[in-house]
């Protein structure tokens, strides 16, 4: 019996290996793997630096929320919508 395996997804995915070379180490999500969320925004060249952009102003820069809070958010609006990222 041959098995086949099921990609990934519909495109070709970064690797882990790929995404640390891009990334480095030694940021706030450095979970010591690479989630799967961040290798599929990866796998978009051109929209990647945007979105890590944004991500960036969102999560990080000044405002009247503090990080908790907004790391807060980002969870319970995952869970809503049935998000395992």
């Amino acid at each position: 019996m041959v098995r086949k395996t099921v990609p990934d997804a519909w495109l070709t995915m970064p690797s882990e290996a790929d995404m640390r070379t891009r990334f480095g180490s030694g940021h706030p999500y450095d979970f010591g793997f690479v989630p799967a969320m961040v290798r599929l925004i990866g796998a978009h060249e051109r929209i990647a630096p945007f979105f890590g952009a944004l991500f960036q102003q969102i999560m990080f820069a000044p405002g009247s929320l503090e990080r908790r809070e907004r790391e807060m958010i980002a969870a319970v609006a995952s869970a809503a919508q049935d998000c395992r990222y």
